[in-house]
């Protein structure tokens, strides 16, 4: 995959004017205060589990307007007293899968609380999760779901489930609620970053090559889904275009990267054709709270792999001690 985008340079300083509706704030400020009506404690099961180390419960809390959304509960077996917790959100397409598929936080000590996506989960790392909201026509994929209206627009529902989860995870009694921590991959970093402008109080957010920032330039500019689902839309309703771009600027990584309180660790790969480097850099550049990024030169969507959670776990550690 030859270099398609920006140089490093020109990353390193790029800022764009991003569109942001004057609603905005109070667009999600109605959205959560409605979520929040219906109560914040998650139902768990234990789960029986060949994993000896690991204490897994199934879990079940109110996502967007009260509707269930599950996720796993992984705590470690032989830790007591309240401990610092990860919640993580899934790639595009997956869901929560099975409790062994992530056993990294676990095992490093951490709560690690794995939220399920509303209506994913069936490309890969099945999901049990549905999104119950009809929607207008829209390309196969979940990029234009309802997105006629800011609304109806299925990131708003998945952004609304990713603060409850938070909500949900400072409600158990094994975790302390004020060391609280995001990540997530592709989507999911996505997610995390929605979540650093959404959520307060929150330890550290870990966006890893997130998606879902700086629509304007990433739409058009990759054949790598899932940002062709909008140029397909688009291409058929073509007299939809403004009204497209102003529901995504309600759910783009950049407006509420500018919302940000907690400090960040980022990860891009120069070659990625999925989420450009531009976009990424766009949402780190315009963090207001303290971030740093780490960039992979010759990576493409995979960006740091394994090596990069090794980064994430020395750096979470420091927020913790600092």
């Amino acid at each position: 995959m030859p270099r398609f985008d920006l140089g490093l340079p020109e990353l390193q300083q790029y800022r764009p004017t991003i569109a942001e509706p004057d609603d905005f704030d109070d667009f999600w400020r109605n959205t959560l205060a409605d979520a929040r009506r219906f109560p914040a404690e998650p139902e768990l099961t234990r789960i029986a589990s060949p994993l000896s180390q690991v204490e897994v419960y199934d879990v079940v809390f109110n996502g967007f307007a009260g509707q269930p959304v599950r996720a796993w509960l992984l705590l470690p077996a032989a830790r007591t007293g309240r401990l610092a917790a990860v919640v993580e959100f899934a790639g595009y397409g997956g869901g929560r899968g099975l409790p062994h598929d992530r056993l990294a936080w676990v095992s490093a000590g951490y709560a690690h609380f794995i939220m399920d996506t509303r209506g994913q989960g069936s490309a890969w790392g099945s999901g049990d999760t549905p999104d119950p909201h009809g929607t207008g026509p829209s390309a196969p994929g979940f990029m234009t779901r309802g997105i006629e209206r800011p609304q109806d627009y299925y990131y708003r529902r998945v952004y609304t489930d990713a603060v409850r989860a938070i909500d949900a995870t400072r409600t158990l009694d094994r975790v302390d609620p004020d060391r609280v921590a995001v990540c997530g991959g592709s989507q999911g970093g996505g997610i995390a970053l929605a979540a650093a402008g959404l959520a307060e109080g929150l330890i550290a957010v870990m966006p890893d090559v997130p998606f879902l920032s700086h629509f304007e330039r990433a739409v058009g500019m990759t054949g790598e889904g899932p940002y062709p689902e909008i140029v397909q839309y688009l291409a058929v309703h073509r007299d939809l275009v403004e009204q497209t771009f102003n529901t995504l600027s309600y759910v783009d990584g950049v407006n509420f990267a500018k919302r940000s309180t907690a400090p960040a660790l980022f990860s891009v790969a120069l070659l990625d054709p999925v989420c450009p480097p531009s976009t990424v850099f766009a949402a780190h550049n315009h963090y207001a709270a303290a971030s740093s990024i780490e960039v992979y030169p010759f990576n493409q969507h995979e960006g740091g792999g394994a090596h990069h959670w090794v980064r994430q776990a020395e750096w979470l550690q420091r927020q913790l001690d600092s």
